[in-house]
């Protein structure tokens, strides 16, 4: 997955906590309750990113989760009618999501993990389809993966030495 630094202090972050599990571990006097917050971020313009919070209260949990998903923003290529540039699939441990580029007016269809992502990151028209596991930890992380591999026609098109109009027909 590339990795390119974003500079998060002009971004305006949208937040949306995906899931919450409560997590108990067995000690010598008795039960410690932990929570744990899926938290993924996007400014709705190309830029999403999750991440994973623990502690001992929600709303810290949550904050932690928010912390760790601004620090993992990844761009994602758009193009003219706020789709993705093509389809590809992204895979995360088991779980495996098929991103398809829509026509306009087609909305965001997709399930609940994978339309928080889509929704952040500033998609308007997509079709995905969750494959394997349907973790919704995995399910998250492996639709920012697909997103994070788009390229640009303009990237394509420089990597083969080629015009842009070659690479489109």
């Amino acid at each position: 997955m590339k990795r390119t630094i974003i500079d998060t202090s002009n971004l305006e972050l949208t937040e949306k906590v995906v899931s919450i599990k409560r997590v108990t571990k067995v000690v010598k006097g008795g039960r410690n309750m932990r929570f744990t917050a899926l938290v993924v971020v996007g400014d709705g313009n190309g830029h999403v990113g999750a991440g994973l919070g623990k502690a001992t209260e929600i709303p810290e949990a949550i904050r932690k989760g928010k912390e760790d998903a601004t620090k993992r923003l990844v761009s994602v290529a758009l193009d003219e009618n706020n789709s993705i540039t093509h389809d590809i699939y992204g895979k995360f441990g088991s779980a495996t999501v098929l991103l398809k580029k829509a026509p306009e007016g087609t909305g965001v269809i997709a399930g609940g993990p994978a339309r928080n992502v889509c929704e952040l990151a500033g998609i308007k028209n997509i079709r995905t389809k969750s494959l394997g596991s349907n973790n919704k930890q995995n399910v998250v992380l492996a639709t920012i993966e697909g997103l994070s591999q788009l390229k640009t026609p303009e990237e394509v098109a420089k990597n083969r030495g080629k015009a842009v109009s070659e690479i489109m027909a």
